[in-house]
């Protein structure tokens, strides 16, 4: 089997973007993390379930192109999730409808966690496991990172333990202070905290860092919050500071920023009746 030193486990799905826009790509916490990472030069894999359909095979397609390992892929019989995007006139993203498809209820198999135990890190995105893999990894002595913005289930949102919770704040340098804060005093090691158009933090509870945007011509946000991670977590397995972590986080969310979706890719028109 090919041999990895970071993982991604959870949510894949196709953002289809509604007329006028009328374009779908391939997205996805977990995804999104994992081909960034890979477009930084680590070896991943990709642990998640895809629909046996056309999206399903668009997927796997993708994920193939990007260098992602899809050995622990399942193909399961359904559709792959998708979430439907509409615009409004300011150009902020509304989203209008999603079915997470077989992502919903997906676990990983017994054989999949022995490879995840051996691991140098694995990311989390949206996950509906209760929990049960990140306290699995935690127990095993595994490095561990969530995103915990991406789940509203508050029975998947514990954070003990993990080595580095992700959250969003928007633009509320209040929230932000006081997600960080919170974080931390239920039991991740280090928070980390994007704060929009004002940047970004993170705290171990002893060393605070912040740092601004990098201001670019911005074509799109979606997926610049999962590109920050990837930045961030490349950084730090290179044993980079908090500072140098949170700005290479910028950096590489910047350039997302500057093109549709949450990687660079081509995109797929949408039929004339896309479903709901």
């Amino acid at each position: 089997m090919s041999t990895f030193e970071f993982a991604v486990v959870g949510d894949n799905c196709i953002d289809r973007f509604m007329p006028p826009v009328g374009l779908s790509l391939i997205g996805g916490n977990a995804v999104n993390v994992g081909v960034q990472l890979s477009r930084l030069g680590h070896r991943v894999a990709y642990f998640g379930a895809v629909g046996d359909d056309s999206d399903g095979r668009r997927m796997m397609a993708c994920f193939h192109e990007n260098g992602l390992v899809t050995d622990h892929v399942q193909v399961v019989d359904g559709i792959t999730a998708y979430t439907n995007i509409e615009v409004d006139e300011a150009g902020d993203r509304i989203l209008a409808f999603e079915d997470f498809g077989v992502c919903k209820g997906y676990r990983p198999t017994s054989r999949d966690i022995e490879s995840l135990v051996r691991l140098r890190h694995v990311h989390i995105g949206w996950l509906d496991d209760g929990g049960v893999l990140r306290q699995a990894l935690r127990a095993a002595g595994v490095s561990v990172s969530q995103d915990v913005s991406v789940n509203a289930d508050p029975t998947n949102l514990g954070v003990e333990g993990l080595d580095v919770a992700f959250a969003s704040a928007g633009a509320d340098r209040d929230r932000a202070d006081y997600l960080l804060r919170t974080l931390l005093k239920e039991g991740a090691k280090l928070a980390v905290v994007t704060c929009g158009s004002l940047g970004s933090m993170a705290s171990d509870g002893k060393v605070r860092a912040q740092t601004a945007i990098r201001p670019v011509e911005v074509v799109d946000t979606t997926g610049a919050g999962d590109s920050f991670i990837a930045g961030f977590l490349s950084a730090r397995s290179f044993g980079k500071d908090l500072q140098a972590c949170l700005e290479q986080g910028r950096d590489v969310a910047a350039e997302t920023c500057r093109h549709i979706g949450g990687f660079p890719q081509e995109p797929v028109a949408l039929g004339p009746h896309p479903l709901p």
